[in-house]
């Protein structure tokens, strides 16, 4: 069954998306990053290429004919053919469809109210579907 992490507070959900991701490239998983617009996944895309001067994270947007062999993938569109299943990062305020496909998804929710209210209906709709959920609220120990 799919593990849901739910991360709170973020003030930057682009930063964090890629951190993220340089995570789970480290550890050699493969990644789907879902963002709310084709204009977020442009300027993910371009945070990728621009997160450190020293880490590299190999990565394609969806379609690419690369997308099977890199671990990074950016999409906005949830249809997109998505070779990979390990993680589904989500930026969207929505579920996303097919979620259950990946064996984990993160959650990414920021400090903006209606944000919030989004993350809060999605925490308890997978809730009632009994998916193992955790929780990490950022700026608390």
């Amino acid at each position: 069954m799919t593990r849901i992490d739910f991360h709170t507070n973020i003030p930057d959900k682009l930063g964090y998306a890629c951190r993220l991701a340089r995570k789970a490239y480290a550890a050699r998983a493969k990644v789907v990053v879902l963002a709310d617009s084709a204009a977020q996944a442009s300027e993910l895309n371009d945070a990728l290429w621009t997160l450190s001067g020293t880490d590299f994270i190999p990565h394609v947007l969806a379609g690419d004919p690369l997308a099977p062999e890199t671990p990074v993938i950016v999409t906005a569109d949830e249809g997109a053919e998505l070779p990979h299943r390990d993680m589904l990062i989500n930026l969207t305020r929505r579920t996303p469809a097919g979620f259950d496909r990946f064996a984990r998804v993160f959650e990414i929710i920021s400090t903006d109210e209606e944000d919030a209210a989004a993350g809060r209906a999605r925490y308890v709709a997978y809730k009632r579907q009994s998916y193992p959920l955790t929780h990490f609220v950022a700026g608390q120990s």
